[in-house]
Protein backbone atom coordinates (compact mmCIF):
# COMPACT_ATOMS: atom_id res chain seq x y z
CA UNK A 1 0.00 0.00 0.00
CA UNK A 2 1.19 3.37 -1.05
CA UNK A 3 2.96 5.14 2.24
CA UNK A 4 1.42 8.59 3.06
CA UNK A 5 2.67 9.76 5.70
CA UNK A 6 6.18 9.50 7.42
CA UNK A 7 6.46 9.94 11.58
CA UNK A 8 9.95 11.34 12.99
CA UNK A 9 11.44 11.16 16.44
CA UNK A 10 12.84 14.33 17.71
CA UNK A 11 16.01 13.85 19.77
CA UNK A 12 19.20 12.75 18.05
CA UNK A 13 17.05 12.13 15.00
CA UNK A 14 16.17 15.46 13.63
CA UNK A 15 18.03 17.10 16.75
CA UNK A 16 21.59 16.21 17.65
CA UNK A 17 20.97 16.09 21.36
CA UNK A 18 23.87 14.05 22.13
CA UNK A 19 26.39 16.45 21.15
CA UNK A 20 24.46 19.50 22.99
CA UNK A 21 24.26 17.71 26.00
CA UNK A 22 27.94 16.42 25.80
CA UNK A 23 29.22 20.11 25.12
CA UNK A 24 27.20 21.11 27.93
CA UNK A 25 29.16 18.89 30.42
CA UNK A 26 32.03 19.75 29.03
CA UNK A 27 31.77 23.28 29.18
CA UNK A 28 30.20 22.78 32.79
CA UNK A 29 33.05 20.08 34.04
CA UNK A 30 35.81 23.02 32.14
CA UNK A 31 34.56 25.78 34.68
CA UNK A 32 34.83 23.35 37.86
CA UNK A 33 38.72 22.15 36.50
CA UNK A 34 39.16 26.74 36.83
CA UNK A 35 38.81 25.94 40.63
CA UNK A 36 40.32 22.58 41.21
CA UNK A 37 42.63 20.22 39.74
CA UNK A 38 40.41 17.33 38.39
CA UNK A 39 39.54 15.75 35.54
CA UNK A 40 37.03 17.27 33.83
CA UNK A 41 35.83 14.46 31.32
CA UNK A 42 35.65 12.23 34.34
CA UNK A 43 33.93 14.78 36.18
CA UNK A 44 31.06 14.44 33.84
CA UNK A 45 31.01 11.09 33.48
CA UNK A 46 30.86 10.85 37.83
CA UNK A 47 28.48 13.52 37.38
CA UNK A 48 26.13 11.58 34.58
CA UNK A 49 26.46 8.01 36.98
CA UNK A 50 25.09 10.42 40.19
CA UNK A 51 22.52 12.00 38.73
CA UNK A 52 21.00 8.88 37.18
CA UNK A 53 21.11 7.10 40.76
CA UNK A 54 19.54 10.31 42.18
CA UNK A 55 16.65 10.04 38.91
CA UNK A 56 16.15 6.48 39.74
CA UNK A 57 15.97 7.42 43.55
CA UNK A 58 13.00 9.09 43.07
CA UNK A 59 9.26 8.20 43.23
CA UNK A 60 8.64 10.22 40.40
CA UNK A 61 11.14 7.55 38.02
CA UNK A 62 8.30 5.13 37.22
CA UNK A 63 5.99 8.15 35.59
CA UNK A 64 10.05 9.85 33.56
CA UNK A 65 10.72 6.16 32.71
CA UNK A 66 6.84 5.93 31.16
CA UNK A 67 6.57 9.12 29.51
CA UNK A 68 10.24 9.23 28.18
CA UNK A 69 12.06 11.80 30.13
CA UNK A 70 15.96 10.82 30.83
CA UNK A 71 18.28 12.18 33.77
CA UNK A 72 20.09 14.61 31.80
CA UNK A 73 16.87 16.49 30.62
CA UNK A 74 16.43 16.76 34.17
CA UNK A 75 19.28 18.39 34.84
CA UNK A 76 18.16 21.40 32.43
CA UNK A 77 14.34 20.89 32.17
CA UNK A 78 11.80 23.13 34.22
CA UNK A 79 8.43 20.82 33.95
CA UNK A 80 6.49 23.69 34.22
CA UNK A 81 3.82 22.29 31.48
CA UNK A 82 2.09 18.90 31.71
CA UNK A 83 -1.26 18.75 33.18
CA UNK A 84 -0.32 14.99 35.32
CA UNK A 85 0.23 15.45 39.25
CA UNK A 86 4.06 13.76 38.45
CA UNK A 87 5.09 16.89 36.53
CA UNK A 88 4.56 19.32 39.36
CA UNK A 89 6.32 16.94 42.17
CA UNK A 90 9.51 16.85 39.42
CA UNK A 91 8.60 20.98 39.24
CA UNK A 92 9.66 20.90 42.76
CA UNK A 93 12.26 18.33 42.79
CA UNK A 94 14.77 19.98 39.61
CA UNK A 95 16.25 22.64 41.16
CA UNK A 96 17.70 20.31 44.13
CA UNK A 97 18.23 17.27 41.97
CA UNK A 98 20.61 19.72 39.92
CA UNK A 99 22.50 20.89 42.43
CA UNK A 100 22.77 17.08 43.97
CA UNK A 101 23.70 15.82 41.18
CA UNK A 102 26.55 18.29 40.62
CA UNK A 103 27.79 18.16 44.24
CA UNK A 104 27.51 14.57 44.19
CA UNK A 105 29.59 14.28 41.14
CA UNK A 106 31.92 16.23 42.46
CA UNK A 107 32.54 14.81 45.82
CA UNK A 108 32.97 11.18 43.74
CA UNK A 109 36.35 13.30 42.49
CA UNK A 110 37.32 13.52 46.20
CA UNK A 111 35.70 16.98 45.98
CA UNK A 112 33.50 18.81 48.87
CA UNK A 113 31.84 22.06 47.77
CA UNK A 114 28.26 22.37 47.55
CA UNK A 115 28.54 26.42 46.31
CA UNK A 116 30.18 24.88 43.42
CA UNK A 117 27.79 22.34 42.73
CA UNK A 118 25.35 24.93 43.48
CA UNK A 119 26.87 26.83 40.47
CA UNK A 120 27.73 24.19 38.02
CA UNK A 121 24.08 23.25 38.30
CA UNK A 122 22.74 26.54 37.25
CA UNK A 123 25.97 26.63 34.59
CA UNK A 124 24.59 23.75 33.04
CA UNK A 125 20.74 24.38 31.57
CA UNK A 126 22.26 27.57 30.03
CA UNK A 127 25.12 25.72 28.29
CA UNK A 128 22.92 22.69 27.28
CA UNK A 129 20.55 26.18 25.94
CA UNK A 130 22.94 27.53 23.99
CA UNK A 131 23.59 24.08 21.90
CA UNK A 132 20.33 23.74 19.68
CA UNK A 133 22.22 21.22 17.20
CA UNK A 134 20.37 19.95 14.03
CA UNK A 135 21.84 17.21 11.85
CA UNK A 136 23.63 18.80 8.60
CA UNK A 137 20.98 16.84 6.17
CA UNK A 138 17.66 17.66 8.68
CA UNK A 139 16.64 20.30 6.61
CA UNK A 140 17.74 18.72 3.33
CA UNK A 141 15.73 15.92 3.79
CA UNK A 142 12.68 17.21 5.17
CA UNK A 143 12.23 19.91 1.87
CA UNK A 144 12.30 16.69 0.36
CA UNK A 145 9.49 15.21 1.71
CA UNK A 146 7.38 17.86 2.82
CA UNK A 147 4.47 18.20 0.16
CA UNK A 148 4.93 14.67 -1.08
CA UNK A 149 3.81 13.08 2.00
CA UNK A 150 2.10 14.04 5.38
CA UNK A 151 4.99 14.81 8.30
CA UNK A 152 4.71 14.24 12.29
CA UNK A 153 6.90 14.17 14.38
CA UNK A 154 5.97 12.07 17.48
CA UNK A 155 8.54 12.65 20.54
CA UNK A 156 9.05 11.55 23.99
CA UNK A 157 9.61 13.78 26.67
CA UNK A 158 8.55 16.89 28.78
CA UNK A 159 6.00 19.21 27.16
CA UNK A 160 7.86 22.47 28.21
CA UNK A 161 11.47 21.01 27.12
CA UNK A 162 10.70 19.51 23.64
CA UNK A 163 8.68 22.51 22.59
CA UNK A 164 11.95 24.74 23.58
CA UNK A 165 14.06 22.38 22.02
CA UNK A 166 11.87 22.97 19.25
CA UNK A 167 11.88 26.38 20.08
CA UNK A 168 15.98 26.54 19.25
CA UNK A 169 15.46 25.84 15.94
CA UNK A 170 12.52 27.79 14.86
CA UNK A 171 12.12 27.08 11.52
CA UNK A 172 11.76 23.06 12.41
CA UNK A 173 8.02 23.03 13.40
CA UNK A 174 6.86 24.26 10.00
CA UNK A 175 7.02 21.07 8.68
CA UNK A 176 5.02 18.96 10.68
CA UNK A 177 1.20 18.69 10.52
CA UNK A 178 1.11 17.17 14.01
CA UNK A 179 3.34 17.72 16.84
CA UNK A 180 2.64 15.01 19.48
CA UNK A 181 4.49 15.08 23.34
CA UNK A 182 4.20 12.41 25.38
CA UNK A 183 3.64 14.60 28.11
CA UNK A 184 0.93 16.22 26.77
CA UNK A 185 -0.09 13.16 25.59
CA UNK A 186 0.03 11.06 29.27
CA UNK A 187 1.91 8.13 27.44
CA UNK A 188 5.10 7.87 25.33
CA UNK A 189 6.55 5.36 22.86
CA UNK A 190 6.81 2.61 22.32
CA UNK A 191 3.25 2.08 23.96
CA UNK A 192 0.81 1.38 21.37
CA UNK A 193 -1.93 3.94 22.31
CA UNK A 194 0.23 7.13 21.13
CA UNK A 195 0.88 5.18 17.78
CA UNK A 196 -2.84 5.21 17.42
CA UNK A 197 -3.35 8.66 18.17
CA UNK A 198 -0.85 9.84 15.96
CA UNK A 199 -2.33 7.51 13.13
CA UNK A 200 -6.07 8.90 14.00
CA UNK A 201 -4.70 12.46 13.29
CA UNK A 202 -3.22 11.86 10.02
CA UNK A 203 -6.06 9.64 9.26
CA UNK A 204 -3.80 6.65 8.22
CA UNK A 205 -3.69 2.88 8.29
CA UNK A 206 -0.52 1.53 10.11
CA UNK A 207 0.84 0.29 6.29
CA UNK A 208 0.60 3.70 4.92
CA UNK A 209 3.08 5.15 7.52
CA UNK A 210 6.55 4.82 8.14
CA UNK A 211 8.49 5.82 11.49
CA UNK A 212 12.08 6.95 11.83
CA UNK A 213 13.71 7.01 15.22
CA UNK A 214 16.95 5.88 16.71
CA UNK A 215 15.92 4.24 19.63
CA UNK A 216 14.94 0.71 19.15
CA UNK A 217 13.59 0.56 22.61
CA UNK A 218 10.64 3.02 21.51
CA UNK A 219 10.60 3.98 18.07
CA UNK A 220 11.08 0.74 16.11
CA UNK A 221 9.10 -1.33 18.65
CA UNK A 222 6.35 0.91 19.37
CA UNK A 223 5.48 0.82 15.43
CA UNK A 224 6.33 -2.69 15.22
CA UNK A 225 4.04 -3.34 17.57
CA UNK A 226 1.03 -1.62 15.72
CA UNK A 227 2.01 -3.05 12.20
CA UNK A 228 3.71 -0.01 11.29
CA UNK A 229 6.75 0.13 8.99
CA UNK A 230 9.99 1.62 10.11
CA UNK A 231 13.54 2.78 10.21
CA UNK A 232 16.00 2.69 12.67
CA UNK A 233 18.52 5.05 11.97
CA UNK A 234 21.77 4.22 13.40
CA UNK A 235 24.34 6.96 12.87
CA UNK A 236 26.62 5.32 15.05
CA UNK A 237 26.72 1.49 13.98
CA UNK A 238 26.03 0.17 17.32
CA UNK A 239 25.09 -3.49 17.64
CA UNK A 240 20.90 -4.15 17.29
CA UNK A 241 19.13 -5.15 20.24
CA UNK A 242 18.27 -9.12 18.58
CA UNK A 243 14.73 -8.53 20.23
CA UNK A 244 13.79 -5.68 18.55
CA UNK A 245 14.22 -5.92 14.73
CA UNK A 246 13.89 -3.15 12.31
CA UNK A 247 12.54 -3.10 9.22
CA UNK A 248 15.01 -0.86 7.65
CA UNK A 249 18.02 0.20 8.93
CA UNK A 250 19.69 3.38 7.82
CA UNK A 251 22.74 5.24 8.42
CA UNK A 252 21.64 8.74 7.42
CA UNK A 253 18.33 10.90 6.83
CA UNK A 254 19.48 11.10 3.33
CA UNK A 255 18.59 7.57 3.21
CA UNK A 256 15.04 7.61 3.24
CA UNK A 257 13.37 8.94 0.44
CA UNK A 258 15.67 5.85 -1.78
CA UNK A 259 13.69 3.80 0.81
CA UNK A 260 10.37 5.46 0.56
CA UNK A 261 10.54 4.93 -3.32
CA UNK A 262 10.72 1.57 -3.46
CA UNK A 263 8.00 0.94 -0.96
Amino acid sequence: MTIKAVLFDLDDTLLWDDRSVQEAFEATCAEAAKHYELDAAQLGELVRREARALYESYETYPFTKMIGINPFEGLWANFTSGHQEEFRKLQALAPEYRKQSWTNGLKASGIDDAELGARLAEQFPAERRSRPYVYEETFEVLDQLKGRYKLLLLTNGSPDLQKEKLAGVPQLAAYFEHIIISGEFGEGKPAASIFHHAMELLQIKPEEGVMIGDKLTTDILGSNTVGMRNMWINRHHVDRNADIEPVFQIASLRDIQPILDEL
